[in-house]
C-alpha cells in the first residue's frame, strides 16, 4: 500500500484535499474518525476518547493495508501525528502505544497543510488562535519520526494541483 497522509491544523483544507486526491487518482480514502467520533459525543472529550480515537485510526491503517494491493493507493485524512500533538497539548502526556504505531506505521508521503486559508468554525474545531503553533508542532514531529512530508499552502486550486503533481511523481502514476 502507498499510504499518503493530509496533516496539519484544523481548518486547513485536510478533508477536501483527501476527497479531491481520492477522486482524481480513482483511489480509496480514509475520512477523519476524530471528528465524526467527537461531534457524536454528548458531552466534552476525555482522555480515554482520545485513546479510542488512536486506536481506530491504527486499526483503519492496517485494515487498508490488507484490503487493498500492493502498489494500491490509499488516501488518509490525518493521522497519528495529530493525535499524539492532541494528547501532549490537552493532557500534557501521550500513551506509549502512539509512538509505537507512528513508528510501525509510518505514512509513505505525509502533505501538511499551513494555516493560510480562512478559518470557519464548525462546532468541533477548537484551535483557532493555536493553528501556527500547531503546524510547527507538527513538523517537527514529522522530522523526529524521519516522516518524508512536503508543506502545502495557497489556495485551493494551487494546493491540490500541486499535491497531485507531487502524488504523481512519487507513485509514477498519470
Amino acid at each position: 500500500m502507498i499510504s499518503i497522509v493530509i496533516s496539519g491544523p484544523e481548518s486547513t483544507g485536510k478533508s477536501t484535499m483527501t476527497k479531491q486526491l481520492a477522486n482524481y487518482f480513482n483511489c480509496l480514502f480514509v475520512e477523519e474518525y476524530a471528528r465524526d467520533y467527537v461531534q457524536r459525543l454528548n458531552r466534552e472529550y476525555l482522555f480515554s476518547d482520545v485513546e479510542t480515537i488512536a486506536i481506530r485510526q491504527i486499526a483503519s491503517y492496517k485494515i487498508m493495508q490488507k484490503c487493498v494491493g500492493m502498489h494500491s493507493l490509499v488516501v488518509f485524512d490525518t493521522f497519528l501525528i495529530i493525535t499524539k500533538i492532541w494528547f501532549e497539548e490537552v493532557y500534557q502526556c501521550c500513551p506509549l502505544f502512539i509512538h509505537e504505531a507512528i513508528k510501525m506505521y509510518k505514512p509513505n508521503l505525509v502533505f501538511l497543510c499551513y494555516p493560510d486559508i480562512e478559518w470557519k468554525h464548525d462546532g468541533v474545531r477548537e484551535n483557532k488562535d493555536k493553528r501556527l503553533h500547531l503546524f510547527y508542532r507538527y513538523r517537527e514531529e514529522l522530522e523526529r519520526y524521519n516522516i518524508s512530508y512536503n508543506i502545502v499552502s495557497g489556495y485551493e486550486d494551487a494546493r491540490i494541483t500541486n499535491v497531485i503533481k507531487l502524488v504523481s511523481g512519487y507513485c509514477n502514476f498519470k
